[in-house]
């Protein structure tokens, strides 16, 4: 029998869950409780930030994407990485702290490793200037992952390689997405890496707050970057 369909108001108490603050256990437990339902509801919100970000690398990636190494942070159940294959990528491998999420983008077939990883706590399980580009895409938010992430993504990227990020721009998230930047900008004048592309999107999801009710959507930032060194 079908799954009873979901409401935009059932995936709005979703979305306000999934950015309160939290502890790790309990974080991980809502997000494996969510895993079956992820995907129907991200359609429901109309997120678009997999193939806004998957379309950034592939801007800036133009030769020979079937041998480019990309390591998805925060893979979830491997939106992103379904959207790079379409544009001739096919070597992920993926990281997220969820395992109801992980067990989902394994029935996907598309990542050659999958590794559950506390990206609140641990190091990312690689080593260093291991991948050709690394994405993270919906996990930089307030109550999720913290940008003390940023040197863990620079650390696994090769010099030359691409970081791609993304974040919400919308009234919660501000004073994150201020933190974030900070960090972005204090890595950029150190020169471990520097700006390709900062692109704001209007229609990133659809709106899910009371402060956001005179806007149909939230807008959202794509942040791409090059590394040009390891850290001293």
């Amino acid at each position: 029998m079908a799954a009873n369909r979901r409401t935009f108001t059932d995936v709005q108490g979703t979305v306000l869950s999934a950015h309160k603050e939290s502890t790790t256990e309990d974080k991980m437990s809502f997000y494996d409780s969510w895993s079956e339902l992820y995907e129907q509801d991200v359609m429901i919100l109309d997120y678009r930030a997999p193939v806004l970000a998957a379309e950034s690398l592939a801007a800036v990636i133009h030769e020979n994407r079937d041998k480019v190494l990309v390591l998805d942070v925060a893979c979830g159940t491997g939106l992103v990485a379904k959207q790079l294959q379409r544009f001739g990528f096919h070597n992920f491998h993926g990281v997220d702290g969820s395992e109801g999420m992980l067990e989902l983008a394994r029935c996907k077939s598309i990542y050659q490793t999958l590794q559950k990883c506390m990206l609140d706590s641990e190091l990312l399980p690689a080593s260093s200037d291991s991948y050709d580009a690394v994405v993270i895409v919906g996990a930089l938010s307030g109550g999720q992952v913290p940008p003390a992430i940023l040197p863990e993504l620079h650390r696994v990227t090769k010099t030359g390689g691409f970081v791609c990020m993304t974040t919400r721009n919308n009234t919660s998230n501000r004073l994150y997405k201020k933190q974030l930047q900070a960090v972005i900008e204090e890595m950029e004048q150190n020169r471990l890496w520097e700006r390709v592309t900062v692109q704001e999107i209007e229609h990133w999801e659809k709106a899910t707050t009371e402060a956001e009710q005179g806007s149909t959507y939230i807008s959202g930032i794509i942040y791409l970057y090059r590394k040009l060194r390891s850290y001293d």
